[in-house]
C-alpha cells in the first residue's frame, strides 16, 4: 500500500496535457487520418514533441501518433532514451506503439479511450505484462476518455 500514497501525491499535482493530443487528433481526422493524437512531456512538464496519425499521408503503418511523437522527441533530446518523460495519447497504444513506449523508456503513459479491438497495453496482447517486456512505464488509463471516444466515434459515423 506504500505506492498507494505516492501515487495520490504523484497525482495531486497532475496537470493533463490530453487536451494537447485531442488537438493533433482532430487535425488528424481532418487530414483523413484516423484521428489519435500523441504528445511527449519532460520531466519539467514541456511539451517536446505532438503528432498525430500520418499512416495512409506517408504510406507508412507504423506511422503512429505515438511512434511519431517519440521518434521527434528522441531526436530534440538527442537520444533513444526518453527517461522521465511522459507520453499522453487520445487512445491505447496498440502492439506495435506500446513496444516503441518501452523502447524509449517512456516513465508514464497517460491514455484516453480503451481500445478493445487493436488495444495493446489492457487490451489484447498487453505488451507491458510479457517477461521480455525490459521497461513498464506507470499506467494511467482513462484521461479525458469520454472526449476521445467522441473523437473517434464522429470521425468513423462521417464515413459510414
Amino acid at each position: 500500500m506504500a505506492g498507494v500514497g505516492r501515487q495520490k501525491d504523484r497525482m495531486s499535482g497532475f496537470r493533463s496535457f490530453m487536451d494537447v493530443a485531442l488537438m493533433e487528433a482532430r487535425a488528424a481526422g481532418a487530414r483523413g487520418e484516423v484521428p489519435v493524437g500523441a504528445v511527449v512531456v519532460s520531466p519539467l512538464g514541456v511539451v517536446v514533441a505532438r503528432a498525430g496519425n500520418r499512416t495512409r499521408e506517408l504510406c507508412d503503418p507504423t506511422a503512429h501518433a505515438e511512434v511519431l511523437a517519440i521518434r521527434a522527441a528522441c531526436l530534440l533530446v538527442g537520444s533513444e532514451r526518453l527517461a522521465g518523460h511522459d507520453l499522453y495519447v487520445t487512445l491505447e497504444p496498440c502492439p506495435i506503439c506500446a513496444g516503441a513506449i518501452s523502447a524509449a523508456r517512456i516513465a508514464r503513459l497517460y491514455y484516453g479511450a480503451a481500445d478493445v479491438k487493436s488495444g495493446g497495453v489492457a487490451q489484447g496482447a498487453r505488451v507491458f505484462s510479457h517477461p521480455q517486456c525490459h521497461h513498464v512505464p506507470e499506467v494511467y488509463g482513462g484521461i479525458g476518455a469520454l472526449e476521445a471516444e467522441a473523437v473517434l466515434k464522429d470521425f468513423f459515423s462521417a464515413r459510414r
